[in-house]
C-alpha cells in the first residue's frame, strides 16, 4: 500500500517481562533468570480510516501491543512508526506531546479508568488543559458540552460524578475524554467487555458513527469474535506473542487459514454447525518455556516434524497472511 495511506506501522515488536525469582533464591537454589516474551516479533500496518483488530485468547499479547503503541510500555526491541515518526526516537516529553495528542486510548474497565473524585466535566476537559488547547473557561465549557453531546450524553451530565452513571454511560464519558484533543488514532482495549450485550451494541454503533464523522483510525483489541466481525476492516490473530494470521474480516470468517483461527471460530455458537472441521484441543503452553518451532504445534492436528522444529514466518497466502507450514504447503482440509 502507498506509504501516505499508512498511519501506524509496527515492525518486529518485542516486549519481554522479567519474571525471575528473587536474587537470593536464584543464588541458593541455582535457578536461572526467566522472562516472558509477551511480544515476540509482531509486525503490522494500519491504514488511515480503517479499523485493525487484534484477537486471541487471554495472555496472547493483545493488550501489550496496545500499551506499547501508546507508550505505556517501552518495547524491548522493534519500532513503532506513527505517521512517519519513529516513536522510539522521541526521548523527551516535549517532543512526544504532539504525537501523543494525536493518539488516545480507551480502556477496558470504565469503572476503573475514571477518577471517582472528579466531576465528569473535569474528566473530559483534562486532555484539553494538559495539552494547552483551550485556556478560556467559557470556551472550555462549551467544548466539553459539545463532546458530551457527541457521545449522546447531556451537557448537564458534566456536573455529575462517575458513580452516578451506568457502565455504558461511563464508557461514553471515556470516549468523550479520548476525543477531547481531536485525535486521529484511537487504541481501544476491550472497550465493551465489561458491558452488557445490549449496551455493547450501542457503544459499537457509536464508535462506528464517530469513525465515519471524525475520520478516525482504530486499533481495536478484543477476544469476542462477534464484536471483531462487526467492527473490523482487517483482523490480526495472535497466539503466544506472535501474529499467526492477518486478513480482512470477511476473509477471516469465511475462509480461515490458520488452524488456531479455526479453533477460535469454533467457539462461536451456531444454529447449524458443520461437522467437517476437526476440533483442536489442548491448552496454551507455558509462555516462559514455549514449544520449539511453531508454538501451536502441540495443539495442531496438522503438525509434522517441520512444524516442531522450524518456526513459520508470516507470509502471503491467497490474499491474506498466515504463519503456518501446513497452510503454506496446502496440507489443511477445507475450512
Amino acid at each position: 500500500m502507498p506509504e501516505e495511506d499508512v498511519l501506524l506501522e509496527v515492525n518486529d515488536l518485542k516486549r519481554h517481562f522479567d519474571v525471575s525469582p528473587p536474587a537470593v533464591e536464584r543464588l541458593l537454589q541455582g535457578k536461572p533468570r526467566a522472562a516472558v516474551k509477551a511480544l515476540d516479533g509482531v509486525t503490522f500496518t494500519i491504514k488511515r480510516g480503517e479499523t485493525f483488530s487484534l484477537v486471541g485468547e487471554s495472555g496472547c499479547g493483545k493488550t501489550t501491543v496496545a500499551r506499547c503503541v501508546v507508550g505505556l510500555y517501552r518495547p524491548t526491541a522493534g519500532n513503532i512508526v506513527f505517521d512517519g515518526v519513529d516513536l522510539g526516537r522521541l526521548k523527551q516529553r516535549k517532543a512526544m506531546a504532539p504525537i501523543r495528542r494525536r493518539m488516545q486510548m480507551i480502556f477496558q474497565d470504565p469503572y476503573a479508568s475514571l477518577n471517582p473524585r472528579w466531576r465528569v466535566r473535569k474528566i473530559v476537559s483534562e486532555p484539553l488543559v494538559t495539552h494547552g488547547l483551550i485556556a478560556d473557561k467559557a470556551e472550555l465549557r462549551a467544548r466539553v458540552d459539545e463532546l458530551l453531546e457527541q457521545v449522546r450524553l447531556a451537557p448537564a451530565d458534566g456536573d455529575k460524578f462517575p458513580h452516578e452513571f451506568s457502565g455504558g454511560q461511563r464508557q461514553r464519558i471515556s470516549i468523550a475524554r479520548a476525543l477531547a484533543a481531536n485525535p486521529e488514532f484511537l487504541v481501544c482495549d476491550e472497550p465493551t467487555s465489561a458491558l452488557d450485550v445490549s449496551v455493547q451494541a450501542q457503544i459499537l454503533n457509536l464508535m462506528k458513527d464517530l469513525q465515519r464523522r471524525l475520520q478516525l483510525t482504530y486499533l481495536f483489541i478484543s477476544h469476542n469474535l462477534a464484536i471483531i466481525y462487526q467492527i473490523s476492516d482487517r483482523v490480526g490473530v495472535m497466539y503466544l506473542g506472535r501474529l499467526v494470521e492477518v486478513a480482512t474480516a470477511d476473509q477471516l470468517f469465511t475462509a480461515p487459514r490458520h488452524p488456531y483461527t479455526r479453533l477460535l471460530l469454533e467457539t462461536i455458537p451456531r444454529l447449524d454447525p458443520h461437522g467437517d472441521r476437526e476440533p483442536v484441543a489442548g491448552e496454551v503452553p507455558n509462555p516462559i518455556d514455549p514449544p520449539s518451532g511453531c508454538a501451536f504445534h502441540p495443539r495442531c492436528p496438522y503438525a509434522n516434524d517441520r512444524c516442531r522444529q522450524e518456526r513459520p514466518s508470516l507470509l502471503a497466502s491467497d490474499g491474506a497472511f498466515v504463519a503456518c507450514h501446513a497452510a503454506q504447503e496446502r496440507r489443511l482440509s477445507p475450512a
